[in-house]
């Protein structure tokens, strides 16, 4: 960009991550440098800088208001999260045209760094959609007598994290649906369809296991499938405006009449898509797996399973714990396993302590190691006899059952 002496106006961003990728989140301190670069001496009045954060929608529709006349009607709303102004050189005002006050700037790269605080309050996720965007960005403007402002904008990305190791997000999704055919007099058979997922967060990149069983008693021949669809939301004036995109999807082998198909974690991708959104009132990002039958020449039959896309993935420990729950309830649903009817008796103290180690455990420690522990040599040994101490005998009779009340005979259920 070459406008009078000034070369070159540039943006850059002080990274908190390695692939230096301006990504920030709510209470995040914003920071980078303002590049200027002049072949010449120069004069300005200011050198400023402008961030701003908001959501925006915006669509329109016609209207008629008769037989021949229609009219257009627009829809618009806009939120601010945050909005904030800093000068780097000069003076506020710019406005006019006067000598005074004027700051030079000799020939060469100048950097003027500058540094502002996002809110602490939640902000909704940087968005692209149809009809509407959360943008977040910063501006620089240079304002110089006798000339028209440089400008130059840059964006940077906000994501407000959604941890999906929470229990409303780790707790399965599942429904069942039937569906029966009629053609004119004669009605054949029902096409039923259960569907099972292990939870309902998710992060891009992991690929949903899929648990399905799909029955076929009508007389056509229907496919399985399987789907990801975003839905945007958009809000403006008291209406809505929808639009539905499809995300993933996977097609199942046909299925003639008679026929049952199981799927017993058929895997399902999800692509680098955005992060719900759930916190923003004006635009709302959601997602959904849609289990269905493909009907040939009828309505499909199908299972809709709210999914939430999250930013921090699933913890080891939380994956282990939804995946072993979520397998005991399939097979506590799905395949009929029952418990057994006598609990098992637990090990003997003898099978889990020898005697060899009770007795080193409570030989006397010297009074260095006692103190280095912070813990006088009575109180330890204490501690560690306690620690040692064999469990009660188990037995499945109560030693001390309560003295009856009264000589009504117990519930043989019991």
């Amino acid at each position: 960009m070459v406008l009078g002496k000034v070369k070159s106006l540039a943006i850059s961003f002080d990274c908190l991550n390695d692939s230096n990728v301006p990504v920030y989140s709510s209470g995040d301190t914003v920071s980078g440098r303002v590049s200027l670069e002049v072949t010449g001496e120069i004069r300005v009045k200011s050198l400023k800088i402008h961030a701003r954060g908001h959501a925006k929608v915006r669509w329109t529709e016609s209207r008629n208001a008769g037989s021949n006349t229609a009219y257009t009607q627009n829809y618009t709303e806009e939120v601010e999260y945050f909005n904030h102004k800093d000068i780097l050189v000069g003076h506020e005002r710019d406005d006019d045209n006067s000598e005074e006050g004027l700051h030079t700037i000799h020939s060469g790269r100048h950097e003027y760094a500058f540094s502002f605080e996002l809110p602490q309050t939640p902000l909704a996720t940087s968005f692209e959609g149809r009809h509407g965007s959360v943008r977040y960005w910063v501006k620089a403007e240079l304002h110089r007598p006798w000339f028209l402002p440089v400008k130059l904008k840059k964006e940077f990305t906000v994501f407000e994290h959604i941890d999906i190791n929470t229990p409303s997000l780790l707790s399965p999704q599942a429904g069942t649906k039937e569906k029966t055919l009629c053609c004119w007099f004669c009605t054949s058979g029902p096409i039923s369809l259960s569907a099972k997922i292990e939870r309902k967060g998710y992060t891009p990149g992991e690929s949903i296991q899929i648990f399905a069983e799909i029955e076929n008693c009508s007389s056509r021949v229907v496919v399985p499938k399987a789907a990801i669809y975003q839905t945007q939301a958009f809000y403006a004036k008291g209406k809505m405006k929808e639009v539905k995109q499809l995300v993933a999807s996977l097609r199942g082998d046909s299925l003639s009449s008679g026929k049952t198909e199981t799927w017993n974690g058929k895997k399902l991708k999800i692509p680098p898509v955005s992060p719900s959104i759930l916190d923003c009132s004006i635009i709302r990002v959601e997602y959904s797996l849609m289990v269905y039958v493909d009907i040939p020449g009828a309505m499909d039959l199908f299972l809709n399973l709210p999914l939430v896309i999250g930013t921090i993935p699933l913890h080891p420990f939380g994956s282990r714990t939804s995946s072993v729950s979520s397998q005991c309830s399939m097979n506590m649903n799905w395949l009929g396993l029952a418990l057994p009817e006598r609990p098992e008796a637990p090990p003997s103290y003898a099978e889990v302590v020898t005697e060899e180690q009770r007795q080193s455990s409570l030989a006397p420690m010297g009074a260095c190691d006692d103190f280095e522990r912070g813990l006088p040599g009575p109180l330890f040994a204490y501690i560690q006899e306690f620690r040692f101490l064999p469990p009660p005998l188990y037995s499945e009779i109560d030693p001390n059952p309560d003295q009856p009340t009264d000589d009504r005979p117990s519930c043989p259920s019991r």
